[in-house]
């Protein structure tokens, strides 16, 4: 990815301006909602933070784990944690990483881009990918008691052994939703960048409105570009510069979006919604939509329906209580 503007990569402030953009992130509904989804489903933490961040960012999750909580009270633990965060970000500069802490537990990272330019990382970890055992609690005690640390090493041990074991396999499935969840927040962080300096040219600014207005037809790269003038190298050039996206990427998150709006009518069939916003055929459409949410779209659309199911029987229930 190139970066969006040299001006926004200054290095004076970069480090300020990460922190507000990872702020402005962590607020949004579309991160807010797939917190809340990502811990109910996997039952693992999940954070947003700045590089360089000097606290774990995991503590104070819901899903935290106990074990961990314990050890960031004690100081010499909870620098060992924090160098463990400096390593993970260290070795996630590029794509994700996952370490091992001192006493088996997994951290993982995953880079969130503005351009070229790593400006958060997505974080969850905390749990152990096998069985706790004697051996391991105890070679954890001995590592404490070299650093000084004190415990009640009772309930040191029953949150050690009640830590959530999540084999190799399925994690690395878990890490993938969140490398496809981290494209789009990379995608929302260069919006956010050039909603705020004001640097989207006139150009991208019209393509997008033609994009939007004929969004359902046949839409090619060589149409939008003579809509504004432009050839399609140029065009492509900017259009990747000022959005982070490709032409093609950008459609096709647009069509996905107006696709999961569409379903929430539950007599709208998938099909219909698909070619209704362009997709000219169903393979492609199911391709594209995987590849975006992470999960087919009638996979995507039972869960909708089952969530507004639930919510309207939560609503019932305090009605008739009511």
């Amino acid at each position: 990815m190139q970066p969006v503007s040299t001006l926004l990569f200054a290095p004076v402030d970069s480090t300020n301006r990460d922190r507000i953009l990872t702020a402005r992130i962590e607020k949004s509904e579309i991160y807010r909602d797939y917190k809340k989804a990502f811990e109910a489903t996997t039952g693992l933490p999940l954070a947003i933070r700045t590089g360089g961040a000097f606290e774990p960012p995991l503590h104070g999750s819901q899903c935290s784990s106990p074990f961990c909580a314990l050890l960031a009270a004690r100081s010499k633990s909870c620098a060992a944690c924090l160098q463990l965060q400096q390593c993970v970000e260290t070795k996630a500069q590029k794509k994700d990483a996952t370490l091992e802490c001192f006493a088996g537990l997994t951290e993982s990272a995953i880079p969130i881009f503005v351009g070229e330019r790593v400006v958060a990382f997505l974080q969850t970890g905390q749990v152990l990918s096998q069985k706790p055992s004697e051996a391991e609690f105890s070679r954890t005690l001995r590592l404490l008691g070299d650093w000084g640390t004190k415990a009640d090493i009772a309930l040191l041990k029953k949150a050690y052994f009640q830590t959530r074991v999540v084999r190799k396999a399925p994690y690395e499935s878990i890490l993938r939703l969140l490398s496809i969840f981290a494209r789009h927040l990379s995608a929302l962080s260069n919006q956010l960048m050039i909603l705020e300096s004001g640097v989207e040219s006139p150009v991208v600014s019209k393509a997008r409105a033609f994009i939007i207005e004929h969004m359902g037809e046949l839409l090619s790269l060589s149409q939008v570009a003579q809509s504004v003038n432009m050839s399609t190298f140029y065009f492509c050039k900017t259009f990747k510069k000022e959005t982070g996206l490709t032409f093609t990427e950008y459609v096709a998150r647009l069509r996905v979006e107006a696709v999961k709006n569409l379903l929430l009518n539950s007599h709208k069939r998938v099909s219909e919604a698909a070619f209704e916003v362009g997709f000219q055929s169903l393979s492609q459409f199911n391709r594209v939509f995987h590849s975006i949410v992470g999960e087919s779209p009638s996979v995507y659309r039972d869960r909708l329906h089952r969530s507004a199911g639930l919510e309207f029987s939560h609503g019932a229930r305090i009605a008739r209580a009511g």
